[in-house]
């Protein structure tokens, strides 16, 4: 067996595809090996062998993965590497930080003692006023002191937390290695996988402001609100007119309920609403009663155990989905949804599709900021409501695309091939500029199908993103191709400022996104809009 085995890794084969590990989203940058040198030991690299220029073109699966190992994580948990790091920043870092700590703090208490011997001199200055001075020196000493604390608790937390991979907010603590300026204190360099990303901030705001401060509530928004709010007020709803006001974006005041009108969740006439949302959320807890107790059960408890997993991975850097209470109201959700749809079953990435409608549907309920909002503090039956319209509203939108779902994903792979055609013909030259350096679609776009662009952008641009998908026929399915287009060459520059295959693949994990508001998504919407125009309709156009 061993020798089929070694058989089987030693055939030669003209192309050994590559692997394509799981990547987390923009709020997860990938640990890049490379950009972290600095803290991985030099014996842990293998020396360099040959000479230098062209690589040698692999002849077994061994070779070729050696070539190709800097293009992921060199190991296959990003934990391994974070441990070593954390290992090395011990010792190469906090010892270092701790003797600096001490050392200035111990000629901080020879100076103090210096100094009050000073202030008892009666020849040097008056008294009070050399007093006064000597104190003011005292505590700039000490802030210098306090500093250096600062920086090694920071680093200390950071290591504490490194396998949790929290990222923090302090965008001025930072953490590397330690830098001597002039005999001056040491600082602390905070490491990051892209250098020239900005800080990823710790909880990222869902406000519908613009991230360019301007005021929540404009002359112009409160007329789009007060037309909102006349198609809704009629006895029976006009749809179509609700969609066209949609399309560019809908007030936070009236999301919950044009969101389940667009979806279909609710009826048009305005009489019949109460009737039916008090009728579909009996029936949902009528699944629960029914369905969730064989959650444990040996044909269900697979799906149940992966859903529990990636319960806690859904959206980690902000707070509201971190409390149990929340989590549970997810696993219940998806639980259900799952074995009602037995040809998909539960498929990692459902869980994001989850909480644009939650969020939006505890605007509902309160008017302050979500992202730390209690839920406890909710009634209970409030947030039934919630769970309930959540699970509704998610199964209409997954009625849509179930076959992105089904085994084999054929609905994404079949969408992934018609962006690789429409950027063909859009944009040769991003086209060839990836095939030059054989960057696969596959590799990056099936986290934009499968995820709906929810790990590219922050939550708030996607809840901004799906106000337009809602209104927009066959949004989900159809018109997020384009949304797809268009975010690809919104970066062109940048693609082509990349000539290496990790270069690339980096950028279009990581695109910088997190301060993007609602300017920039309905620049990309309206470029999406004209690609759809120009194209849809017209299978052969730029086509040669």
């Amino acid at each position: 067996m061993a020798s089929d085995g070694k058989q089987f890794w030693k055939r030669n084969t003209a192309k050994v595809p590559g692997n394509i590990q799981h990547v987390y989203g923009a709020q997860h940058p990938p640990f890049d090996p490379l950009l972290h040198a600095s803290l991985m030991k030099a014996g842990n690299r293998p020396p360099p062998t040959g000479t230098p220029g062209k690589p040698k073109k692999a002849t077994t699966f061994q070779e070729f993965e050696s070539i190709t190992s800097d293009a992921w994580d060199v190991a296959d948990d990003d934990d391994e590497l974070l441990a070593m790091a954390a290992q090395n920043l011990n010792i190469e870092v906090v010892m270092e930080t701790a003797n600096k700590v001490i050392e200035n703090h111990s000629k901080l208490q020879e100076q103090r003692q210096q100094q009050m011997d000073k202030i008892t001199e009666p020849d040097e200055k008056d008294g009070e006023e050399a007093l006064e001075e000597e104190v003011e020196e005292l505590e700039e000493e000490r802030e210098e002191v306090a500093e250096m604390t600062t920086d090694l608790s920071f680093t200390s937390d950071f290591l504490r937390h490194s396998d949790n991979r929290l990222v923090k907010s302090h965008s001025e603590a930072t953490v590397g290695s330690p830098k001597e300026v002039g005999g001056e204190q040491a600082g602390l360099y905070r490491q990051q996988s892209l250098p020239h990303r900005p800080v990823i901030p710790l909880v990222a705001r869902m406000a519908d402001q613009n991230t360019s401060g301007t005021p929540a509530m404009t002359e112009r928004e409160a007329s789009r609100l007060d037309k909102f709010k006349q198609v809704l007020a009629g006895p029976n709803t006009d749809l179509e007119e609700l969609r066209k006001l949609s399309w560019s974006g809908i007030p936070r005041q009236v999301r919950p309920i044009t969101w389940k009108l667009l979806t279909g969740y609710l009826p048009a006439n305005a009489e019949r609403r109460e009737s039916t949302l008090q009728r579909k959320r009996q029936e949902y807890f009528g699944f629960i009663e029914q369905y969730y107790d064989s959650r444990n059960d040996e044909h269900h408890q697979d799906t149940y155990r992966q859903i529990h997993i990636d319960i806690p991975r859904t959206n980690p850097l902000i707070p509201l989905f971190q409390q149990a209470s929340v989590q549970e109201i997810f696993e219940r959700i998806l639980f259900i949804w799952a074995i009602r749809h037995p040809a998909s079953g539960y498929v990692q990435g459902i869980n994001d599709l989850v909480t644009p409608f939650f969020v939006v549907y505890i605007f509902e309920y309160i008017e302050e900021e979500v992202e730390n909002f209690n839920v406890a503090s909710l009634q209970e039956e409030v947030l039934r409501n919630i769970e309930a319209d959540s699970f509704w509203c998610m199964s209409k939108l997954l009625d849509g695309i179930q076959d992105n779902y089904t085994f084999a994903q054929p609905g994404i792979q079949r969408k992934v091939k018609a962006l690789e055609e429409l950027v063909s013909r859009i944009d040769e030259m991003v086209h060839r500029h990836m095939q030059q350096y054989e960057v696969e679609y596959l590799q990056f776009a099936f986290r934009w199908m499968n995820n709906l662009l929810m790990r590219e952008l922050p939550l708030r641009c996607t809840i901004r993103l799906w106000d337009t998908y809602q209104a927009e026929p066959e949004g989900f399915s159809h018109f997020h191709l384009y949304v797809c287009a268009a975010f690809l060459v919104r970066w062109r520059k940048d693609i082509l400022g990349e000539k290496d295959f990790q270069g690339l693949m980096i950028l279009l994990q990581n695109l910088p996104t997190m301060h993007w508001g609602n300017e920039e998504v309905s620049v990309l919407l309206a470029e999406a809009y004209r690609l759809k125009f120009a194209f849809a309709d017209a299978p052969n156009h730029y086509k040669r």
